[in-house]
Order: structure tokens, then C-alpha cells, then sequence
């Protein structure tokens, strides 16, 4: 067998059995709380506001070259709009950095804009063995410049299955699976550009250690509908929050991914507001 073969055999394998171990974890519950990429049950109450703010900086795979920096900048706001249900939008405000021969050496602007309904159609109970459910329906608009790499160009139609479940008082699972039926997944030069269906999948864990601090990890991976490793993504996340006031969190958290989708590490700070 051909070395090349070999290896790329290997990769696969590994980007499988990851996915694999993900989707036969317990139901889970995160918080959509920063810093994790998974998603949680959770919805703002009805009639109130929920807002937060991240930047992360991460170093670019080699293969996203000339690129060689991306920072991300997204604002988010949640609105209750009834029991169980929030709609929301974010924006991102992106920055990418190039070599020394691209003009401009630098693209700032705005990326593509995301509008969202979450659905908490099940809440956990004690005593029983079932998690919580949730659904959440995205659909990303391309507001972003596509001659600077700040947007996908295509509209993006994304449907997220959300788990989460209680192992402890203090300890919560919480496991993703979704669909992009159509567009990419793109933000900036990071994710996955191959326009089509993608899969989607992730947990996390998170333990609160103190009144004030929670920590956790995550793993969250996607793949294009053939299965492209090339193209796909998979990356590590830990970090968590510390409860400045009751209602505002500071978050935190360092990012490793492989694969061409994934930034090769980065770092995310952020706040966290309920009104």
C-alpha cells in the first residue's frame, strides 16, 4: 500500500471514530454558554434579553496560505420570545491576515450575518432518565465581502438537535448533531467552503468547580456529504467562565483543530450579559 494511501486511510479512520464516539455519548446539557461551540437547551426566558460578545484569534492551517491569521469578533443578541422559545441574531466582525505580497495585507469587515429560532421543547426532570431537547434553526445571510474572503457568498440553511443531561448536581453533558442542507460553513477562511450537505457533530462537558467558576472541554467535527477529510473539520476546545456578577460571565477558552476547515490554535475571551 502506498504511503500517501496509507496515511490517508489513517486520517479517515481517526476523523470516524471520533465522530463515532461523539454521537454514542450520553445526552448531554451545555449552556450555549461561551466558550463552547456546543450548543445547549437552554433559551432566554420570555421578554428578556440575553447579549455576548467574543473575539478569538487563531493561527490558520498551513493549507489556508496565503492567509496566515484570523480574528473573529462576533456580537450576539437573544430575545425570549415565548416559554421555550428565543429567535437571535449575530454578527461577526472579521480581520484576516495575509502575507506580505496580498494587498490589502489585511481584510477587515463585516462577515455574514446569522438569524436563529431555538426550540426548548423538553426540559430535564428529576427522577428521570430523559435529557433535555431542544432544536435550533439557523439561516445565514451573505452579507459579507466574498472578494475579501469575509463571506461565503451563498445563504445558509442550517438545522441543529440539541441534547443535554445532568451526570451530577455540578456536571453537564452535552451532545450536537445537525444538518447544512445548503451554502457552507464558512466564517472568513475557517470552516468548510465545499457548498452542499454537511454534517455536524459535538459535546462538551462541563463541571461548575466554584460558585463563580465552571470549566470544561469539547470536541466538535464536520464532514461534507463524500466524506472529504480534506475538507473537513474537527477541533478540541477547553475553557469555561467566571461569574463576574450574577447576570455577566467573563469566558474564556483555547481552541486546537486539524484539518483545513479547523484554525490550527487559537484563543477565545468573551462576556456574557443577561438583562
Amino acid at each position: 500500500m502506498p504511503p500517501h494511501f496509507s496515511d490517508r486511510v489513517k486520517s479517515y479512520l481517526l476523523f470516524a471514530g471520533v465522530l463515532s464516539s461523539l454521537l454514542c455519548l450520553h445526552p448531554s446539557k451545555v449552556l450555549a454558554q461561551q466558550p463552547f461551540y456546543t450548543d445547549d437547551t437552554d433559551v432566554t426566558n420570555k421578554g428578556k434579553l440575553h447579549f455576548q460578545f467574543s473575539n478569538e484569534y487563531d493561527l490558520l492551517q498551513r493549507i489556508s496560505y496565503p492567509a496566515r491569521t484570523q480574528n473573529t469578533a462576533v456580537f450576539e443578541l437573544d430575545y425570549g420570545l415565548f416559554k421555550g422559545v428565543e429567535i437571535g441574531v449575530d454578527a461577526p466582525l472579521l480581520a484576516i491576515h495575509s502575507a506580505s505580497f496580498v494587498r490589502p495585507r489585511t481584510a477587515i469587515g463585516i462577515g455574514d450575518v446569522n438569524f436563529h429560532l431555538k426550540y426548548n421543547f423538553y426540559k430535564e426532570r428529576e427522577g428521570s432518565r430523559l435529557p433535555a431537547f431542544a432544536l435550533n434553526m439557523t439561516i445565514e445571510l451573505p452579507t459579507g465581502d466574498t472578494s475579501k474572503q469575509l463571506g461565503s457568498g451563498f445563504t445558509d440553511y442550517f438545522l441543529n438537535g440539541i441534547l443535554q443531561k445532568s451526570l451530577t448536581e455540578k456536571t453537564k453533558l452535552r451532545l450536537n448533531g445537525g444538518i447544512l442542507f445548503a451554502g457552507n460553513t464558512t466564517t472568513g477562511v475557517i470552516g468548510i467552503r465545499t457548498r452542499g450537505r454537511v454534517f455536524t457533530a459535538g459535546s462538551s462537558l462541563v463541571k461548575q468547580f466554584t460558585k463563580r467558576l465552571d470549566l470544561g472541554a469539547e470536541l466538535t467535527g464536520a464532514l461534507t456529504s463524500n466524506f472529504q477529510l480534506s475538507k473537513g473539520q474537527l477541533q478540541a476546545l477547553v475553557g469555561g467562565n467566571y461569574a463576574l456578577r450574577k447576570n455577566l460571565t467573563f469566558d474564556f477558552g483555547i481552541v486546537a483543530g486539524r484539518f483545513a476547515a479547523s484554525p490550527r490554535l487559537g484563543a477565545q475571551l468573551g462576556i456574557s450579559l443577561d438583562f
